[in-house]
């Protein structure tokens, strides 16, 4: 890891420790969930936001927000293909959660395997 990868990883992780409880240990469980599917991504903030890219210096793939309602998203850098059946062309990019459970963070480490393809 790069003084620049660790110094990203570090915002990040400070970006996580001043949400509020309880979103703070949810935010955080989700950066784990993130970085065991694809420890490839290189954390880093994006626009102010936690992020996750293929290097220090291009673009985000995955972005997570601490809003109303916390969202993990797929930026257009993302492998997104269209979602087909009922949604036809419309590609799944952003999910809202409020908390986690197994199936959530399983989903998420798909999510996340498919958007490094």
């Amino acid at each position: 890891m790069t003084k620049k990868d660790e110094k990203n990883l570090q915002q990040v992780l400070d970006k996580i420790a001043s949400m509020d409880e309880p979103r703070r240990g949810v935010m955080r469980r989700v950066h784990e969930v993130i970085v065991a599917a694809a420890p490839e991504l290189k954390p880093r903030i994006w626009y102010g936001m936690p992020a996750y890219a293929k290097s220090a210096s291009t673009p985000a793939l995955i972005s997570l927000r601490n809003d109303e309602l916390m969202n993990l998203s797929l930026t257009e850098k993302a492998a997104i293909e269209p979602a087909g059946g009922r949604d036809g062309l419309l590609s799944p990019s952003a999910w809202y959660l409020e908390d986690l459970d197994e199936a959530t963070e399983a989903r998420i480490g798909e999510i996340v395997r498919a958007a490094v393809r």
